[in-house]
């Protein structure tokens, strides 16, 4: 548990990143780099990231992902603020960006023109697809999970469904990081970076690749979730007294008969129909009929309090917003209280769940909120070395704001 007043290590404290990023894949390469102690530097039109202003499902993109980072608000349009932008960049030691190829290549923001002059930056490219024939493609989230199996392994047959989370543009942004702490191991050694690229497709084919090496190894296609073949009979949800549902699940043998015991299905336990893991699989319809008679009656907690004193696999089925009630959540530390910078609820404050990883015995806490739009212009342009009335000059051309 991390020590109250105290951070954690900040491995990349005084690496300077800049990213020009939107939505969620670029943000979270930039975050990670964040927590882990970087000056991460957010370039944002003069408008504004756009997730600053979604509704409905998107209103949470902004504040979680942008945490830890100053922003500066520069018009790339502008041939002035494209010009801010290269001197910002090549102050840097890395560069982020997510945008379709080519859109760098315009602002002379693209790895080829900015290493010619700053060779030992690392420039991390998060893409829709890794270069090829899919590259120029529009990709999101539901695009490569529909073309990468995902999809149709998440719904039932006949029914694809994606993810109930961002979850390729949020690990292809960690596969970007990944690469960056890569990159600056071999920079310390030959003093030259290198481009880092991590996508969305291969990503997501990354993900069902176990269920590719089980076709190769069986010849037999993997099953969408819903309706595998389960390799063990008691491994599902049940619904119980007063609607509620709980997963639970025995694994081997010994634990079938644990589970039998502390739920007092001693018949079953000497049935020799369900004697072995394969008998009970061979007979998983009828077994499972007979477990939802009998647990319909018990509550939630009282299986989950069985369940986790014989030490067996069990999950109450809950919500994102139960998971801020939490306890191991709230006695380990796993939330950074954050100020919202926008909208309605600009001000006032959220949890937001943090890294899920310790340095040191810690967790990575928020040492800025996510910012406002524009916060940091004056001072980064300062440092950067532009006077009080270049910075001025700049605002009256709407170069930067």
């Amino acid at each position: 548990m991390s020590t109250p007043g105290h951070l954690a290590p900040q491995p990349l404290a005084g690496l300077r990143v800049v990213e020009f990023t939107h939505m969620v894949m670029g943000p979270t390469c930039g975050l990670m780099l964040a927590d882990l102690g970087a000056e991460v530097i957010k370039v944002e039109p003069i408008d504004g990231d756009r997730t600053r202003r979604l509704l409905g499902a998107g209103a949470g993109f902004f504040p979680m992902f942008n945490r830890n980072k100053k922003s500066i608000a520069i018009d790339l349009h502008h041939p002035q603020g494209a010009a801010v932008a290269r001197r910002l960049a090549t102050s840097a030691d890395v560069v982020i960006e997510n945008f379709k190829p080519g859109t760098m290549d315009k602002y002379g923001l693209d790895y080829a023109s900015l290493s010619q002059t700053h060779p030992r930056m690392i420039y991390v490219a998060n893409k829709g697809f890794l270069p090829g024939p899919y590259e120029h493609r529009t990709a999101l989230d539901e695009v490569v999970q529909m073309m990468g199996g995902l999809a149709y392994m998440t719904g039932r047959p006949g029914d694809p469904l994606r993810a109930g989370a961002s979850v390729n543009d949020i690990m292809g942004g960690l596969f970007g990081a990944i690469g960056v702490l890569g990159a600056l191991i071999q920079r310390g050694i030959t003093g030259r970076g290198m481009q880092v690229q991590s996508a969305l497709y291969e990503n997501n084919v990354f993900l069902v690749g176990q269920h590719m090496l089980q076709y190769a190894l069986t010849g037999k296609p993997a099953a969408p979730l819903p309706a595998r073949d389960n390799p063990w009979a008691v491994y599902d949800v049940f619904t119980v007294k007063d609607g509620e549902q709980i997963f639970l699940a025995a694994v081997s043998d010994a634990q079938w008969q644990t589970f039998c015991r502390i739920l007092e299905l001693q018949d079953l336990a000497q049935d020799p129909a369900f004697a072995t893991n394969n008998d009970r699989v061979r007979a998983r319809p009828r077994l499972l009929a007979l477990l939802r008679e009998r647990l319909s009656g018990r509550s939630a907690a009282e299986l989950a309090r069985l369940m986790e004193s014989a030490g067996l696999p069990f999950a109450p089925i809950r919500r994102p917003e139960d998971l801020y009630h939490d306890p191991h959540l709230l006695e380990t530390g796993g939330f950074a209280r954050i100020r919202l910078p926008d909208g309605a609820h600009a001000g006032e404050s959220a949890q937001a769940p943090l890294f899920p990883i310790t340095l040191d015995g810690m967790r990575l806490k928020s040492r800025r909120d996510p910012p406002r739009l524009g916060e940091d212009t004056d001072d980064l342009l300062e440092h950067l070395g532009y006077s009080p009335g270049d910075i001025q000059a700049l605002r009256v051309e709407h170069a930067v704001a």
